[in-house]
């Protein structure tokens, strides 16, 4: 059975849920390999092979770990190159989708991003489905030259646990000049809110113009629900919320089982970035507004009559 890399997302070791999502996915593919990049491999080991990882690349080369993406994908096309995988499978996040354009160009392989399912294809190689165009459209593709390349949008596949004995191999990798250009000076971690990443949240309650830089609301209601907190672009821009929370086109693209779109009309930028959530609800004064069209449960109303409310309900039923 062909190997399929995984690229594995984690924080020091601490393995983000991703991960096990392309695990699962793998192993519907073929034999799950993760390519482990950076320090913290005790942390993770138990992870990886509780979800399915058979064989485990370990990179903590300070000269991958110090730099940006370019060295990463140059691992990966090396190991593409050594054993020819059934499909190499990352992470879609802004990084993920760099590393794996980089590794389509140097393999010469097909690649696919964002997709939200990945089976076998008919007569074998790799089919995925995407949904496009605000959610109008779903696609499936299959790719026809060379390794499949494949980012993921986080949430899409049911994480299934196959506990595996996995095995150790450590690469040492000849980096390019070009790879080794941009080097990392500072790394600042990131001050936790408390809330869970918007990336692989369960829920995520987003507001936007019609919060009038009020987030109040929102973020009570988030955190009655243990959700997540998005914003719409013009909230962002208006500098209500940092860019980091941004949901759309040109910031975060989410997932999650349930998404509560609050004072956000719903215009397409914004709908790419969370069209394929299980659930969408959507809260906003006016009937008209184009979010409603994409919605399972739509409420008419005023954002800070209808979030306190929903708040309280949900505290009081908590106990």
């Amino acid at each position: 059975m062909a190997e399929v890399l995984v690229l594995v997302d984690h924080v020091d070791g601490t393995v983000r849920k991703t991960t096990a999502e392309l695990l699962t996915a793998a192993a519907r593919l073929g034999e799950p390999s993760a390519v482990f990049v950076g320090a913290g491999f005790e942390t993770a080991q138990a992870a990886l092979a509780q979800h399915g990882a058979v064989k485990v690349y370990r990179v903590d080369d300070p000269a991958v770990v110090d730099h940006l993406v370019a060295p990463t994908a140059e691992v990966l096309a090396h190991l593409v190159g050594q054993v020819s995988p059934a499909a190499v499978l990352l992470p879609s996040s802004p990084e993920g989708k760099e590393i794996a354009a980089r590794l389509a160009i140097k393999t010469e392989s097909g690649l696919v991003t964002d997709a939200v399912d990945v089976q076998p294809g008919e007569g074998g190689g790799v089919r995925t489905v995407q949904s496009v165009f605000a959610g109008s459209y779903t696609v499936t593709t299959s790719v026809t030259k060379g390794s499949p390349i494949v980012t993921v949008k986080p949430n899409s596949i049911p994480v299934v646990e196959a506990p595996a004995a996995a095995a150790q191999e450590t690469l040492t990798v000849p980096l390019s000049e070009q790879a080794t250009a941009a080097k990392i000076v500072e790394r600042k971690e990131k001050a936790a809110s408390g809330r869970p990443q918007l990336t692989e949240a369960a829920i995520v309650v987003s507001g936007g113009r019609g919060t009038g830089g009020d987030f109040g609301p929102v973020e009570a209601f988030a955190d009655a629900l243990g959700a997540a907190v998005g914003a719409s672009r013009a909230a962002v821009d208006a500098g209500w919320y940092p860019h980091a929370n941004q949901v759309g086109q040109t910031g975060v693209q989410v997932s999650p089982q349930l998404y509560i779109a609050a004072g956000i009309s719903g215009a397409i930028q914004h709908r790419a970035g969370m069209q394929t959530s299980k659930t969408i609800v959507a809260i906003n004064k006016d009937p008209e507004a184009p979010i409603f069209e994409l919605v399972d449960y739509g409420i008419v109303g005023d954002l800070f009559q209808v979030l306190p409310q929903a708040t309280q309900e949900i505290q009081a039923r908590k106990g």
